[in-house]
This record gives C-alpha cells, sequence and structure tokens, in this order.
C-alpha cells in the first residue's frame, strides 16, 4: 500500500466488520491528512498514510512499521493502558484482515477506544473543564517532563539555530494561503527574528542545563481525553524528532496557548503556576513569550491549511475566525506589558496564599510561593514534613534570607521577561519590603503590598486545620511573628491594599480596589 488510492479501498476493506477478530459495531473512520484511525467499538486502529511531506516521511511499508513503534513507546511513557500493540494488516487489498496471517500490507497502531466527546477541547468548547481537571493535568506534565530522557550536547536538538528554523518555517505556508493584509504578520515576524537574537544565549543554556527533552511534541487539549475521570494523554508526535525533542517550557506554551485561544485565561495561568511551582522552572519564562507566539503561529498555520481544504462557506468562515484568534494572541504576545509586582503582607494562616493563588489566575499573573521555594531550596517537596521547629530548619534566619533572595531573583527574571508576579511570603520585615519595591522601581512596574487581614481566633483555626501543605507554621510561630512583626509604616501606605479574608467576596473586593488603584495611578 504505496499510494493513496490503494490506501482508500483498503481502508473501504477494513470498515467491514468481517476483517477483525473480534466482534466490530458500526465502524467509522476519522481521517487526518497523514492517517487514517477505524474505530470498532472496543479497539482503534490507526493506519498511517503513504505520504511524503516536508516534516515527515510514510512513504514505504518500513518506514509507516518503524513510526508505528515509535508510536507506541512513545504513548506507552502517559498512556500505556491505552496504547496496546503494532499489529499486521494480512491478506490482499481486497479481502483485507486486521491481525491476519499471511502477507503483510501494512501496520496499524492498536489501541483501546475511549469514548467519545471527553476531550479536554470539547471541554474546553462547552465550558466545562473544571480547575481540577487541570490541577491534574498540570501534575501529569509536571511529572511527565521531570522523568522522560534528557538530550545530551552531542544529540542534535535544541539548538537555537533550529529553534530559529522551526519559528521562521510557519511564515511561508501562512503568506501563499492569505488573503488580504499582511501587515499583522509581517509584525510578527520582525519580532521574532529581534527575539531570537535576544534569546539565543538562553536556547543555548537551557540545553547545556538539561531542559530539552524528548517531550509528548503535539500536546494541546484534543490529544487530552478523560478516562473514568481521570485525565490521560495520548498521541504523541512521533513522526519527526526534531519537533519532539524540545525545551519543556516549549511544550508548556502548546496546552497554554490552547487554553487562551478558548478565552479560559484564568485557568491556563493556573496550569502554567502549579506547573512551576511543581517542576522550579521559573527561568523557562524568560522565553515563554517567544514559544507562545511560535505555539500560536503553528496553531494559525493548522487552521489556514484547514481553511484551504474546506469544501462549505460555512467551515471556512469558521477556519478564517479561528486563524485570526491564533493570530491576535501572537500579536498580543509581541507587544510591551505593563506588568506589575504584587506582594502579599500578613501572618501565617492568614489566607494569604489561597488569596494570591486566585489572584494571580484572575490578572494573568505568576504565582511565587515562599513556602515552596524555601522548602525546595533546602531540598523538600512541597508537601514533605521537615519537622521544623521555630528558629530551626526552615524557619531560621538564615534560611529565610535565603528565601527573599531567592524569591526577588524569581521575580525579577518574570518581570523582565514581561510578566506580572506576585510573591506570596509573610513580608513581616520591613527590609524585606523595601527590597522589592526597590525591584520593582528597578523593573518600572506598578508595586501593590496586599494586606491580608483575620483575627487571632481564625489564625489559630487555620494553622490547626492545615493538612498537607506547603506551611508548617504552628501557633507557636504565628505567635513568633506577632511579637517580632515591623508594623507597616506610614510612607508604605500609599503602596498597600488592606483586605479581610474573613469577610464576603473578599476576591472580588481585591480586583475592584487593584482596578481602583490603576485608575488613580493612571491619572
Amino acid at each position: 500500500m504505496d499510494n493513496p488510492a490503494t490506501g482508500l479501498n483498503l481502508i473501504k476493506v477494513l470498515s467491514n466488520a468481517k476483517a477483525y477478530q473480534h466482534e466490530a459495531l458500526a465502524i467509522s473512520v476519522i481521517e487526518t491528512h497523514i492517517s487514517w484511525v477505524l474505530l470498532t467499538g472496543a479497539y482503534a486502529y490507526k493506519i498511517k498514510k503513504p505520504v511524503s511531506f516536508g516534516f515527515l516521511d510514510f512513504s514505504t511499508l518500513e518506514q509507516r512499521r518503524f513510526f508505528c513503534y515509535e508510536e507506541l513507546r512513545l504513548n506507552k511513557r502517559l498512556a500505556a493502558d491505552l496504547y496496546l500493540a503494532v499489529v499486521p494488516i494480512t491478506g490482499t487489498v481486497d479481502d483485507a484482515k486486521m491481525e491476519g496471517t499471511g502477507d503483510i500490507l501494512d501496520y496499524a497502531v492498536k489501541m483501546r477506544q475511549f469514548p467519545a466527546g471527553l476531550t479536554l477541547s470539547e471541554r474546553a468548547a462547552s465550558k466545562q473543564l473544571s480547575p481540577s481537571e487541570i490541577d491534574q493535568l498540570s501534575e501529569i506534565m509536571a511529572k511527565f517532563h521531570q522523568n522522560i530522557a534528557i538530550a545530551n550536547l552531542a544529540m542534535p536538538y535544541g539548538c537555537s539555530d533550529d529553534i530559529n528554523y522551526w519559528f521562521n518555517e510557519n511564515f511561508a505556508p501562512i503568506k501563499a494561503l492569505l488573503t488580504g493584509h499582511k501587515q499583522q504578520l509581517k509584525t510578527i515576524e520582525r519580532w521574532g527574528n529581534q527575539e531570537w537574537h535576544h534569546k539565543a544565549e538562553i536556547m543555548t543554556r537551557r540545553k547545556q542545563q538539561g531542559y530539552v527533552r524528548e517531550c509528548h511534541g503535539d500536546l494541546h487539549l484534543s490529544n487530552m481525553t478523560l478516562i473514568n475521570g481521570q485525565v490521560t494523554l495520548f498521541d504523541c508526535l512521533e513522526f519527526n524528532a526534531l519537533l519532539r525533542w524540545i525545551d519543556v517550557i516549549n511544550e508548556v506554551a502548546f496546552v497554554l496557548i490552547d487554553l487562551l485561544q478558548m478565552r479560559e485565561e484564568s485557568l491556563a495561568f493556573r496550569l502554567l503556576n502549579r506547573y512551576l511551582q511543581l517542576t522550579g522552572d521559573y527561568q523557562g519564562v524568560s522565553l515563554l513569550r517567544y514559544y507562545l507566539v511560535y505555539r500560536a503561529l503553528v496553531s494559525a498555520k493548522v487552521a489556514l491549511l484547514r481553511q484551504a481544504q474546506q469544501t462549505t462557506k460555512r467551515n471556512q468562515t469558521m477556519a478564517g475566525l479561528k486563524y485570526q484568534t491564533f493570530m491576535d494572541l501572537a500579536e498580543r504576545y509581541t507587544q510591551p506589558a505593563c506588568v506589575k509586582l504584587i506582594i502579599s503582607h500578613g501572618y501565617s494562616g492568614s489566607g494569604k496564599s489561597t488569596l494570591m493563588a486566585e489572584l494571580a489566575e484572575n490578572i494573568a499573573a505568576i504565582h511565587l510561593r515562599s513556602d515552596i521555594e524555601r522548602k525546595r531550596l533546602l531540598a523538600y517537596s512541597a508537601e514533605q514534613a521537615s519537622g521544623s521547629a521555630l528558629n530551626k530548619g526552615l524557619y531560621t534566619a538564615d534560611a529565610k534570607q535565603k528565601t527573599y533572595d531567592h524569591l526577588a531573583e524569581c521575580a525579577q527574571g518574570i518581570l523582565k521577561a514581561g510578566f506580572s508576579v506576585i510573591v506570596d511570603a509573610t513580608f513581616l520585615e520591613h527590609k524585606h519590603r523595601q527590597c522589592f519595591k526597590k525591584l520593582a522601581a528597578e523593573c518600572h512596574c506598578d508595586f501593590i503590598i496586599i494586606d491580608v487581614q483575620a483575627c487571632y481566633e481564625t489564625l489559630c483555626q487555620r494553622i490547626a486545620l492545615r493538612q498537607a501543605d506547603a506551611s508548617e507554621a504552628t501557633i507557636e510561630v504565628l505567635n513568633y511573628q506577632r511579637q517580632c512583626a515591623q508594623a507597616l509604616t506610614t510612607d508604605e501606605q500609599f503602596d498597600v491594599i488592606s483586605v479581610n479574608s474573613e469577610a464576603d467576596k473578599v476576591l472580588e473586593t481585591l480586583l475592584a480596589n487593584i482596578s481602583l488603584k490603576n485608575e488613580h495611578e493612571i491619572m
């Protein structure tokens, strides 16, 4: 089967239940530009088309066999129960059998068929995608990225020149298909070349530090589904290693841009913050805007290619709108951003971490949490108990200073990358607050102190009820904080927004006060 016409005839034969060794009911076919997927009820079979493009080559039987086994190997990492085997298609084109005997016509990847209608793209489109599913996804991605193969320096992957090539590879097909005004595309292309020149050294360093890994490669919402309530990632990119061995933050950007085009910005930043807190890869944020633009361009290109294949005006219009959505997102991340540096202020148990996490999602900011970063510096996981007592372990003066220094370093990198940052710590000492105010001035960004308050009884209750949290503060720690805290000064009050975490609608109140503060500063 080395030509598409023969392939179509084979698919027709395999659409008959007699071609299978098991019961096959209501067989249907899903077709893409590079494969056919036969749905038989219990199982799905993916067959590669005998095609050759610039980025893949399935033109011979041996190549299709090789890439079937690659697909099985790669997807076993994330969906071992879903991907079962590579099976032969035997017999003749007019009397083919799946998993039969005799001469081999072709190969298929055999999978368990999962329920339709539960991909994360479908759930996002119907506004059913939940925060708990996003949390599952971030944890899966973080664990996956931390355990997959790392490119060594001799491997031809993740080099800055190749990154630049794949970024610019998007423009020619878009220009060929795009009708009308092309100024937006030129603006993005010009920005991409400038940004690459500025960031090429960081890209090289990222590979040296081990962040180029054998990723999923095609991690968008349509390649994620719910199976028995669990998020499952499937359909890794098997056909081109250069597009799979990439910087992990490049892969994160793919998921983010898909969520953003679905108008799920709060979920996008929930995922980003959860991922960063799990991995500690705040250095990667320096390249995030570049990769967001790159992924938006890839998706825009695909939308135009699909538009050219559509036969109805309605489908052409929908594809065109999708193209424009992605291009507007690409342009958005080429523009200078008005960023903020926000720090919290309050005792342990005040509710500041919960509130700062919610705030970060609502203002598209990156949330740095001192409890997590303090433990990371001392080689503990976020929820691993250290057994630290007052002035011991996590709570020594040295550990505190190292934590604030680390938070400042991370915050500076995030601000320079064009993202707002919320630094979530007690900030009970004046010198630490002043350090971050100075940082905001150096980065030419707005500075806000969120003073989070609650009564002593509530503070104690919350600390007593904590379970599996990064914070290990005890009542003893709280009482020490209250004795040693340095009050906000008169000069600091100009930067302060105070909120009572025991009040109703505290987040709404905080957002309104931030908005009001922005208006006053503009005036």
